[in-house]
């Protein structure tokens, strides 16, 4: 497993269980399935001084719905090593799709001709409310070939779903901040990574849509 830098407070403590723990079988979910729990692609602006959008890639392979991840790299000024989606921030004039497609192809050599944009998750700020965040989901009609850049990406992870559900995957803790308290964070421990903070919060919502319909 990688090791990250968590900056958790001190004094932080252990939140709520997963929301679908009492869930006895997982539906099969297939490519309708998932449009159905989306919103449209949003139009509208959402606050933030920043706009970014991510890609939250999803696949079919060996009988599994996967999801596209990956590892930054240890060389990029900010978030070091962190698992994420590939995305970023919105060039002038550049709408959400047109910027995660983007990132995409420039972060692992994803084709933007291979991606059916399905809908959207809820737009949100980061914890210091500058960067607004608008998460995309995509289909792709088979596993992906890719061409990762080494300068912003050290390794891809095809993550299954389903080993997001597994028990004891899921944890959320409660931080304390100085400019906010309360804040709940969410965590997946995966055996190749942990993933949390934004991206965790992504895959919590898709989740959420696509177990329980919230």
């Amino acid at each position: 497993m990688k090791i990250q830098k968590i900056p958790r407070p001190p004094g932080f403590q252990l939140g709520s269980a997963p929301r679908w723990q009492d869930i006895a079988e997982i539906p099969l979910l297939t490519k309708e399935l998932v449009q159905q729990a989306l919103a449209p692609v949003t139009r509208e602006t959402w606050p933030g001084s920043i706009r970014a959008a991510v890609l939250c890639a999803l696949f079919e392979e060996d009988g599994c719905l996967c999801v596209l991840l990956t590892r930054r790299a240890a060389s990029l000024r900010s978030h070091t090593s962190e698992v994420s989606f590939p995305g970023g921030r919105l060039e002038p004039d550049e709408t959400p799709r047109a910027a995660a497609l983007r990132e995409a192809f420039e972060e692992v050599g994803l084709d933007p001709e291979e991606v059916e944009i399905l809908g959207n998750l809820s737009p949100f700020s980061t914890r210091k409310l500058e960067v607004a965040i608008l998460p995309l989901v995509g289909w792709l009609p088979k596993p992906p070939t890719l061409r990762p850049n080494p300068d912003e990406v050290e390794q891809v992870l095809r993550v299954p779903l389903a080993r997001l559900w597994e028990k004891g995957v899921y944890h959320q803790e409660i931080w304390d901040l100085p400019e906010i308290s309360g804040l709940a964070i969410h965590f997946f421990e995966l055996d190749e990574d942990i993933v949390w903070g934004a991206t965790a919060h992504v895959l919590d919502e898709l989740l959420g849509r696509l177990l329980l319909g919230i």
